[in-house]
């Protein structure tokens, strides 16, 4: 009713309907963006291929700069060009062989490509330099790769990404998913349950991070 409110207070104050519904929708996508987070950003690929375009223009002079490598993998990997971010990201671990962190990335770029066996010994070589390398993020990103190919496997690997991270909402409605899919409907809403659970004890400035994922558990359940 507000809604149908608003937009003929729109139509009355611009005297044009389209207008009218063309600002009704741009105010709706803004309170969206800002208290939910289900739609994508509209300015936000724009904002990061200008500083791909930057960050490659500074490595053309510098071409040895690996922070600037690992910038530029991120990026590529955000706009899933992986096998750009692949390249980029093995030349940066030729010189720093040292970096759990680097090999988070090259092992999520070979997952993505499906190098699957590769990926996997390179993200659990990651958690072996150092088992606390991005607060367990490697065991999600695992159970993403393996969901549709090894089931069980996958669980396993939420099962250990919700120990590490037990206030992750994305990890019980990923978790929840997959059981769903292994015929186990009963686990599945528990996990879900967990989830919506896990949001409302969440303090205010992580909620926006974790609504998206209880959201989408709440339409499970």
């Amino acid at each position: 009713m507000s809604k149908v409110f608003g937009f003929g207070l729109l139509w009355w104050l611009t005297g044009n309907p389209f207008v009218a519904l063309l600002i009704l929708l741009v105010i709706l996508y803004v309170l969206e963006r800002r208290f939910v987070g289900f739609l994508p950003s509209v300015t936000r690929p724009i904002r990061i291929r200008r500083r791909l375009r930057k960050i490659r223009q500074e490595l053309a002079l510098n071409p040895h700069h690996n922070s600037l490598k690992s910038e530029a993998a991120r990026i590529l990997i955000e706009l899933k060009r992986y096998g750009e971010a692949k390249r980029l990201l093995d030349e940066a671990l030729r010189q720093v062989d040292d970096s759990a962190d680097l090999r988070v990335d090259a092992a999520l770029c070979r997952l993505k490509l499906g190098e699957l066996a590769e990926g996997e010994a390179m993200m659990l070589e990651a958690l072996r330099m150092n088992p606390r390398v991005r607060y367990g993020e490697p065991y999600l990103r695992l159970g993403e790769a393996f969901a549709e190919h090894d089931r069980e496997k996958a669980l396993g690997y939420l099962q250990q990404f919700g120990d590490m991270q037990s206030s992750s909402c994305e990890a019980y409605y990923r978790l929840g998913v997959l059981l769903q899919k292994t015929g186990k409907p009963d686990e599945a809403k528990r996990a879900f349950r967990e989830a919506a659970d896990i949001y409302r004890s969440l303090p205010r400035y992580k909620k926006r991070s974790e609504r998206r994922w209880a959201l989408l558990a709440r339409l499970k359940r």
